[in-house]
């Protein structure tokens, strides 16, 4: 390691990876002296990268938080960790993502840029990019703030008909799902938890204090139950003689709720616009079933029985 320049930037990759540098061990693995290492930082300073020290023989240096990011350092499997997230950020809508992509593409090492495309090729996504729906960046931003700090965060809220209003939500959590974005949060007016999509909340700012989330409040649950029971021309119920772990295996969450019965069977909540779809759902369960509701249910299931017998007839 002959080269300034060269020296100059490893000392950056050790700043980078550690949350504190000692001099000595700095130069012990630069092979220069403490002094040497003293001139690196004042260079880095002088560059716009923002390194603290500490004085004595000791002494340390760290990064500190700056107003830009300095130049990263990264190992081959560090750079194509943050290239597929910034690839997936992509497909979900998030087109600031698209600058970062370009800026980090361009300097990817051959090597890299070949392990990105196998991944980009390989892996696929259940929500199309073009189908994604954007959020606005700065109000995702707040409400993931708010969520983290409990704090209460004032928006913006369009609804699906009907005119823009202001709301103040207590957020307790951000969840992506089918390529759109979703906060679960208290909605301060009501005081209800609730389910918002992001791309319908604008002009989000950090507000003041609120209440954490319910003892072991879980986001991503709350909003697959909550989306499951989005209203639909018919809402089915049927109670199915198999535990709920046997199902799980064959219902997602966001199809349907399943709540366990006292007989050890389990009872099958999910809305739908077309009976018949319903009924093939629970045909391919495997397990005896009862409905509840709606009656016309059962016309559906007879449907999909003399489909079945004449298939195997």
């Amino acid at each position: 390691m002959s080269r300034p320049a060269t020296r100059l930037l490893a000392f950056l990759e050790l700043l980078e990876s550690s949350p504190v540098v000692s001099g000595r061990q700095a130069a012990l693995e630069l092979g220069v002296d403490v002094r040497t290492i003293r001139r690196y930082a004042v260079a880095l300073e002088e560059l716009g990268v923002p390194v603290e020290g500490q004085r004595g023989t000791d002494g340390g240096y760290r990064l500190r938080p700056g107003h830009r990011l300095p130049p990263l350092m990264l190992g081959e499997d560090e750079a194509t960790a943050v290239v597929f997230g910034l690839v997936t950020a992509q497909r979900l809508g998030l087109t600031s993502a698209d600058d970062a992509l370009a800026k980090v593409r361009r300097v990817l090492p051959a090597t890299v840029r070949s392990r990105v495309e196998a991944l980009e090729s390989a892996v696929a996504f259940t929500t199309p990019a073009a189908a994604a729906v954007a959020p606005d960046v700065d109000t995702l931003l707040v409400l993931a703030e708010a969520a983290r700090r409990h704090r209460c965060a004032h928006v913006r809220y369009t609804p699906p008909a009907g005119a823009a209003r202001d709301r103040e939500l207590h957020p307790y959590g951000v969840v992506v799902h089918g390529g759109r974005w979703y906060t679960a949060a208290r909605d301060a007016a009501s005081g209800k938890l609730r389910t918002f999509r992001v791309d319908r909340l604008t002009e989000a700012r950090l507000g003041e204090p609120a209440a954490p989330p319910p003892p072991g409040f879980d986001a991503v649950a709350h909003v697959t139950r909550s989306l499951v029971r989005i209203p639909y021309a018919w809402q089915v119920e049927v109670l199915v003689d198999a535990p709920v772990a046997a199902l799980a295996e064959r219902i997602p969450p966001t199809l349907a709720e399943l709540t366990p019965t006292s007989d050890g069977g389990t009872r099958l909540r999910m809305g739908t616009d077309s009976l018949t779809w319903a009924a093939e759902v629970l045909a391919g369960l495997g397990a005896p079933l009862t409905v509840v509701a709606p009656e016309a249910l059962r016309a559906g299931l007879r449907e999909v029985a003399a489909r079945l017998l004449a298939a195997a007839g």
